[in-house]
């Protein structure tokens, strides 16, 4: 396992992605995240450096996962000058797991062959634990050649590996699946609020759910905490804003118009506007149960 693993941006999915490559025998050399005391700690923890610098983690790193939060974060560890990733990056891998907009997927990857780089996307459908465990659902997006190259390590990562096609796709991919679970979250949460306005036993609607059309996987992830109001973070509702949001502009570049999608992402928009984003998506219930944070009829 000679690859030398670094990575960008070590929050909790972040984090534990380095934890998992580290555990199974990769050499993961250098940590960045702009909270320098994280990456501070889990360097420390995994033996690797925490770095002052991008071009330093490419200096230290064959292959560089980057697990920032949006374009924006993006954009700015793949700028085109000044400190920057793209700095004598050829060589080098950079394997992007963010939910991004498909252009910008595009765009890096241009970005990473003018700097004689190569990158790919690597799509995420799952949460923390699954991080650290190894059991990721990955959908990538780019070149074959380059998939090929680190799909040993990739397959170590996960559970279910799925090469999707070009730089973008695993992106497009990736926002309609949390275009639907958002939907899916959105309409649990409704059902379960208007079964607490009627009175209704929740522990015994939820029962009925899951023997029914209503049955869902964000029922089995995300019922109990609603009744529950436990919200504690694995994919917030500020992500499931931006995500929903990414593919309401798919929609449009298409001429579809998608109005569940449009109600949900208004929704999740409601929770940030309320001081709600870094709840869970499942505190997404906190609009429609009588009596809450949001909803106090």
């Amino acid at each position: 396992m000679s690859q030398k693993i670094a990575f960008v941006g070590v929050g909790r999915m972040g984090a534990n992605m380095a934890r998992r490559v580290h555990e199974i025998g990769y050499p993961v050399t250098a940590i960045y995240d702009v909270n320098q005391s994280a990456a501070s700690e889990l360097a420390s923890e995994i033996g690797a450096k925490a770095c002052d610098s991008l071009a330093e983690v490419t200096a230290l790193a064959d292959v560089i996962f980057t697990v920032v939060t949006n374009d924006a974060a993006m954009r700015a560890i793949f700028a085109p000058s000044g400190d920057s990733l793209l700095t004598n990056a050829s060589g080098r891998i950079f394997i992007n797991c963010a939910t991004l907009s498909p252009q910008l997927h595009i765009d890096l990857e241009k970005a990473s062959e003018a700097a004689g780089a190569q990158s790919i996307e690597g799509c995420m459908a799952s949460s923390i634990p699954q991080a650290r465990e190894g059991t990721l659902q990955l959908m990538i997006g780019g070149r074959r050649e380059v998939f090929d190259a680190v799909a040993p390590l990739l397959q170590k990562m996960s559970a279910v590996l799925t090469y999707v096609g070009p730089a973008g796709k695993a992106a497009e991919v990736k926002a309609l699946v949390n275009m639907v679970m958002n939907i899916n979250t959105a309409a649990l949460a409704e059902g379960l609020g208007l079964g607490a306005a009627l009175g209704l036993d929740l522990e015994m609607l939820t029962k009925v759910f899951s023997v029914t059309g209503a049955n869902s996987r964000v029922l089995q992830t995300d019922g109990e905490d609603m009744l529950n109001r436990e919200h504690s973070c694995f994919f917030s509702a500020e992500h499931a804003a931006k995500d929903s949001h990414i593919a309401l502009d798919l929609a449009t570049q298409k001429g579809l118009n998608l109005p569940l999608a449009a109600a949900t992402a208004a929704q999740f928009d409601r929770m940030v506007a309320a001081g709600l984003g870094d709840l869970d998506k499942s505190g997404i219930a906190e609009l429609t149960f009588p009596g809450r944070h949001a909803n106090p009829a």
